[in-house]
């Protein structure tokens, strides 16, 4: 157990980080993500005026968001930088979102200040979050709410089990298909226990959770995007859809639009990219990185072993020019510089039932 975020986190449990990860890629993982901020926005003058306000704290189209789906976002500033990185769902009658645990003060309190006049900004602090991944996630979970089966990748929905109602969506952080489950509290511990009683399901701690996340070539929020990280930077113009783009519909009206806008344009001066160093040893964040002719190039923001592809894999910044997959340069390992490839990401296919 160790300190995250003012709380008590497992970084592992008895069988370790790399069977657990194992576990999650061919099994079910199960992980407390209790720390995660809970928000609900209520609205004050209907949902499409709370759509609208939401969605100008960031370059996301919030409008556009079905009922019964969720989406991933991105808070910035007005400089174009990312505040945070959250995901949010369309409930009907008002939107869910849950944000990082570092950042779930800063979070709410830039909602409130921000959407007072379009939103009742509500913090839910008695309800669990449990994270369920793997190819046995379904079948898990789905004994004990059968209409969980029916939902596709990034899905939402209100259920009932026993005498608690769970909120489930279709997500997760691994790269695996899987749930996240909101609980009350009072449940909680019941609903943990039978889920782990059921066949291949297996509790999971903080190190499988980054190795896992690493792999999936997902973002760790104050480590491989910050305030000082574009969208764009960080390779998440997927996250930016065609509505807030130069033409679209309700184009720009976000914090930091000029720059990002421009980078979507133009491209950005450097690119988050994939990592794979060359032999066994992995490279961690921090690691300075160098073209091959001794020009520095940048950092390497997470890194490690990828139990899955058997390998070590890392993510950092370099200038665009050095961003092409193929691209050889080099880190500083131990005082001696090693060689690493640029590559394409996820490292390990994802798995979403889509």
């Amino acid at each position: 157990m160790v300190p995250f975020a003012g709380y008590e986190m497992p970084v592992q449990y008895p069988a370790g980080v790399m069977k657990e990860h194992l576990h999650t890629r061919t099994a079910a993982g199960l992980f407390d993500v209790s720390h995660m901020g809970q928000v609900i926005l209520r609205p004050k003058r209907g949902m499409e005026a709370l759509c609208l306000g939401f969605e100008a704290l960031m370059p996301v189209d919030v409008l556009g968001l079905a009922e019964g789906r969720q989406r991933y976002g991105l808070f910035t500033n007005e400089t174009g930088g990312i505040l945070d990185d959250l995901m949010f769902a369309h409930r009907g009658d008002h939107l869910f979102v849950v944000v990082n645990a570092a950042c779930k003060e800063a979070d709410v309190a830039h909602m409130r200040a921000h959407l007072a006049d379009v939103a009742e900004v509500e913090f839910i602090a008695d309800r669990a979050l449990i994270a369920l991944q793997g190819p046995g996630a379904e079948a898990a979970l789905a004994a004990m709410v059968p209409e969980v089966a029916a939902m596709r990748f990034m899905d939402v929905g209100v259920f009932p089990w026993q005498s608690n109602e769970l909120w489930v969506s279709r997500s997760g952080y691994t790269g695996e298909d899987g749930f996240e489950v909101s609980v009350p509290e009072a449940g909680a511990e019941g609903f943990v226990r039978t889920l782990l009683a059921q066949e291949g399901v297996a509790p999971i701690g903080l190190g499988a959770r980054d190795s896992l996340r690493l792999e999936a070539g997902l973002c760790l929020y104050g480590h491989d995007i910050d305030t000082g990280t574009s969208p764009v930077e960080a390779a998440l113009t997927w996250a930016i859809q065609k509505a807030r783009r130069a033409g679209g519909a309700r184009e720009g009206g976000f914090p930091g639009a000029a720059r990002i806008l421009r980078e979507l344009a133009e491209g950005p001066e450097r690119r988050r990219v994939g990592l794979r160093p060359e032999g066994r040893a992995p490279m961690r964040e921090g690691v300075e990185l160098f073209a091959t002719d001794g020009t520095p190039l940048g950092r390497i923001t997470s890194g490690g072993f990828g139990p899955s592809v058997e390998a070590p894999v890392a993510m950092g910044y370099v200038p665009a020019s050095y961003a092409k997959i193929g691209t050889v340069i080099e880190g500083e390992l131990r005082g001696k510089r090693q060689p690493l490839t640029v590559a394409d990401m996820p490292f390990n296919p994802t798995t979403y039932k889509r």
